[in-house]
C-alpha cells in the first residue's frame, strides 16, 4: 500500500481548506478514447495481418504476453501520444490501455513492460518485415469495397534526424544532420497508407524508387488488373531508369523535373513572353508552356509542362514532365502536380502527431519495425477520421488535434462479474459526436 501523504500534491487554499492531490486510483485513466483504437481496429482487422506476418518463436505455453497483445499495446500507445517504449512502464496498469489490448482492467495482469517491448523490437527479422510491409499493401487493397478506377501513388522521402550509431545512418548536407530518408507512400486521393521504408539520408537512387515501386504495383495488379495507376512525386524520382520502368508497367506518372540550360532555351519564349507581359501590366503573371525533351539519358522524349511565374520578385520556372499527352499543361500542373502537397500534411500527420521519427535503435531492423508500428497508427487514426468522424467537424482535422479533443479522456473504470464500465466526464463537451461515432461503429458492424 502507497503511503499517500508523501505523494501529495499542494495546491493553494481555497475557502479556507487545504486542497491537495495524490495519485492513488488505480481504476481511472486518463485515455478513456483509446477505446476507439480497439473498435477501429476490431473493424479493419489490420494488426491481425501485422501479427500473422511475424513469426514468434516463444514457446507460447510460457509467455506473459502474447504477440498481438504487444503490437496493440504498442500501436495504441502511439496514438494516444505515448511514442517511446519507456512509456510502456507507466502505462502496463492502465485499465483504459488494458481493456483496449484485451486485458481485464482488474482480474488480468499488467501489460508488457519497456524490456518486453524491446526485446521485440530487436528480434524482428528482415523476413519478418518485408511481410508486414505486404501485409500492410494487402490492409491498402482490402480497404476498398469496390475497385476503384484510378489510384495515385503519391512517394517522397523525409529527414528523420537521429544521433547515435544507428545503422544506414548518413550525414545529409543539405540537412545539415545525420539522418535516414525513409521513403513513405500514400494513396493520394485518400490519404490511405501504403507503406514506408526505412533507408540512409540521401537522394534516393532508380533501383530504391523501383524496388518500392514493383512490389506495390505487383499487388495492386493482382488484386485489380485494369486499374488506373498514377506514380507522383518531385524531382528526385525522375530518373531514367524509373520512367522506363513505368512505361514497362502501365503505370502514368507526373513527377518534377530539375532545371537545366536546354530547358531554359527550349521554353525561352514563354518565358520572355510572361516577362514582358508583367512589364506592361505590372501585375503577376502566370503561364504555361508544353513540349517534348529528352534528356541525354531519356530512352525517348516525353512531354515536359513549364510553369512561369513573374512578379516584381523576379521570374520563377518550374517544370513537370508527364505520360498524360491530352489533358492541359495548366490542369495538369495545378490540381494534377499540385494537389501532391496534401501528401506534406499525411506525413505531418505520420511524423510530427505521431512521432515515427522515434528511430534511435542501433539495428536497421528494429528501426523498421518502429516504422511500421507507427504507421499503425497512423492507420487506425485515419480509418478512425474516415470512418467515424466523417461529416463532422473533424473530418479534416489533425491526428494531434483528435487525439487531444477525442482520446484524451478521463475515464473512472467499474468492473463487475458481467461487466466494464467506462465512466466519462458529464462535462466532457464532445459528447454528442462520440455518441454519433458509436452509432456509425454499431452500423458499419452491422452484417
Amino acid at each position: 500500500m502507497k503511503d499517500t501523504t508523501t505523494l501529495q500534491l499542494q495546491f493553494a487554499p481555497l475557502k479556507g481548506k487545504k486542497v491537495t492531490a495524490c495519485f492513488d486510483e488505480p481504476l481511472v485513466s486518463s485515455d478513456g478514447g483509446v477505446l476507439y483504437m480497439r473498435e477501429v481496429d476490431q473493424q479493419i482487422r489490420l494488426m491481425d495481418r501485422l501479427v500473422k506476418a511475424i513469426d514468434d518463436p516463444r514457446r507460447q505455453s510460457h509467455i506473459a504476453h502474447k504477440l498481438g497483445e504487444l503490437l496493440r499495446q504498442r500501436t495504441y500507445q502511439i496514438s494516444c501520444g505515448y511514442e517511446d517504449a519507456d512509456d510502456c512502464d507507466h502505462l502496463r496498469a492502465d485499465p483504459a490501455l488494458k481493456a483496449a489490448v484485451g486485458r481485464d482492467p482488474v482480474d488480468d495482469s499488467s501489460l508488457g513492460s519497456q524490456p518486453t517491448m524491446t526485446r521485440l523490437e530487436n528480434a524482428v527479422t528482415h523476413r519478418d518485415l518485408l511481410r508486414m510491409g505486404y501485409a500492410f499493401v494487402e490492409h491498402f487493397i482490402a480497404s476498398y469495397e469496390t475497385t476503384p478506377e484510378l489510384i495515385v501513388l503519391d512517394m517522397d522521402p523525409t529527414a528523420d534526424h537521429a544521433h547515435g550509431y544507428q545503422q544506414l545512418l548518413l550525414f545529409n548536407a543539405y540537412e545539415d544532420e545525420y539522418c535516414f530518408m525513409p521513403f513513405h507512400v500514400y494513396e493520394g486521393l485518400s490519404g490511405k497508407y501504403i507503406t514506408s521504408v526505412l533507408r540512409a539520408g540521401k537522394t534516393p537512387t532508380a533501383s530504391e524508387i523501383i524496388s518500392v515501386l514493383k512490389r506495390i504495383v505487383r499487388r495492386i495488379r493482382k488484386a485489380w488488373p485494369k486499374v488506373r495507376i498514377v506514380f507522383r512525386a518531385d524531382s528526385h524520382h525522375t530518373k531514367p531508369a524509373v520512367i522506363s520502368w513505368m512505361e514497362a508497367y502501365n503505370v502514368e506518372f507526373i513527377t518534377g523535373l530539375g532545371r537545366n540550360n536546354k530547358l531554359g532555351k527550349l521554353f525561352a519564349l514563354a518565358i520572355q513572353e510572361a516577362e514582358t507581359k508583367y512589364r506592361r501590366t505590372k501585375r503577376p503573371v502566370r503561364t504555361y508552356a508544353s513540349a517534348h525533351y529528352a534528356a541525354g539519358t531519356w530512352e525517348k522524349a516525353q512531354r515536359v509542362i513549364c510553369r512561369v511565374h513573374v512578379t516584381e520578385k523576379g521570374t520563377d520556372v518550374r517544370y513537370i514532365v508527364t505520360s498524360f499527352q491530352e489533358a492541359g499543361a495548366k490542369y495538369l500542373y495545378e490540381v494534377v502536380y499540385c494537389a501532391r502537397g496534401k501528401m506534406e500534411l499525411m506525413i505531418k500527420d505520420h511524423k510530427v502527431a505521431l512521432k515515427s521519427d522515434r528511430t534511435s535503435c542501433h539495428r536497421k531492423e528494429a528501426n523498421q519495425f518502429r516504422l511500421f508500428i507507427h504507421s499503425a497508427a497512423y492507420v487506425l487514426m485515419h480509418a478512425f477520421r474516415s470512418n467515424l468522424l466523417r461529416g463532422s467537424e473533424f473530418a479534416t482535422a489533425q491526428f494531434d488535434t483528435i487525439r487531444l479533443r477525442l482520446l484524451k479522456i478521463g475515464a473512472r473504470v467499474e468492473v463487475g462479474k458481467t461487466f466494464i464500465r467506462f465512466h466519462f466526464p458529464d462535462s466532457y463537451p464532445l459528447q454528442p459526436l462520440l455518441r454519433r461515432a458509436s452509432a456509425m461503429l454499431q452500423a458499419l458492424n452491422t452484417p
